[in-house]
């Protein structure tokens, strides 16, 4: 089976003619028309029967259309992209982000790497921690930038970027405005917004069993976007990682959490073989001299 029977093959199921398939496709009809039937005699039977008025599919045809069509684009795809490296020169470097991870704090750095390097391209794919884990083991990422809660599979190497306070963000109207130290027993009095996403919520979950405090969840989201946008309603007031916080604040203010104090440190992880390739060992020492 070759790509230009397949492209025939598609050209006659659009234009439902083979005399309008082979002008679309620029061929004689009779090239057209042979190609069409080596592709049938491969497949075992006809693809379109011929009526006076054009074709259509036949049982066949219609069977093995949508897996014709998807390699077809497939395959276009891949042509484009190969196309695109060769012309441009371009290195794509894939990254992965923790989803509670904020752009606030690593987008400078990025659009300053991919300015002074403007032959590499940056992929970033926001997800969980667990499926980013397994993207960099299967090779599907080059390094990954997370917050983990537990120790960093042996396999991979880390590099510590940076830490970050948590802290009680609320709307520019409430009342926490007057105060200067604000605790979770403070919090407690107050409809609290659940982040779903928030990998420290276990740790959280368990000192306040410890400190006897309960955190109505008011509302609960798994979009961070959506937890700020509720804060600045004024529906209640929500714990985040310092960094979340927008500049400007539009309506928003914060308090870091006075106890207990909560931090977590954000890392680079990579696999030991990723510092062979030279713009992901570029890329780690950048991180190391700017964090």
């Amino acid at each position: 089976m070759e790509m230009q029977q397949i492209r025939y093959f598609l050209a006659v199921c659009d234009k439902a003619s083979f005399t309008r398939a082979a002008q679309a496709t620029f061929v004689s009809q009779p090239s057209l028309t042979q190609a069409i039937k080596k592709l049938e005699d491969e497949l075992g039977g006809e693809l379109f029967n011929r009526e006076r008025s054009g074709c259509r599919l036949t049982a066949l045809g219609r069977l093995v259309e949508p897996s014709l069509r998807e390699i077809f684009h497939e395959v276009q795809a891949i042509k484009a992209e190969a196309i695109r490296f060769s012309r441009l020169n371009t290195v794509p470097l894939r990254i992965g982000i923790m989803t509670t991870i904020a752009a606030r704090h690593l987008s400078p750095f990025f659009a300053d790497f991919q300015q002074e390097r403007p032959h590499v391209e940056l992929e970033l794919i926001v997800d969980n921690e667990q499926n980013l884990l397994k993207q960099l083991d299967e090779e599907r990422l080059d390094l990954i930038v997370s917050a983990p809660t537990s120790p960093v599979p042996g396999h991979f190497q880390s590099l510590t970027l940076y830490e970050e306070r948590y802290v009680v963000v609320f709307n520019d109207k409430h009342r926490f405005n007057q105060l200067q130290h604000i605790d979770l027993a403070t919090i407690q009095a107050e409809p609290y917004l659940d982040r779903l996403n928030c990998e420290l919520r276990e740790t959280l979950r368990s000192v306040c069993l410890d400190k006897q405090i309960d955190l109505y969840a008011a509302y609960r989201s798994n979009s961070e976007e959506w937890i700020l946008s509720m804060v600045r309603a004024g529906i209640g007031v929500a714990l985040m990682p310092e960094f979340s916080i927008p500049k400007p604040a539009d309506k928003l203010k914060f308090r870091y959490l006075a106890d207990p104090d909560i931090r977590r440190t954000v890392n680079a992880i990579y696999p030991a073989s990723a510092t062979t390739n030279p713009t992901v060992g570029e890329l780690l020492e950048k991180l190391r001299l700017a964090f």
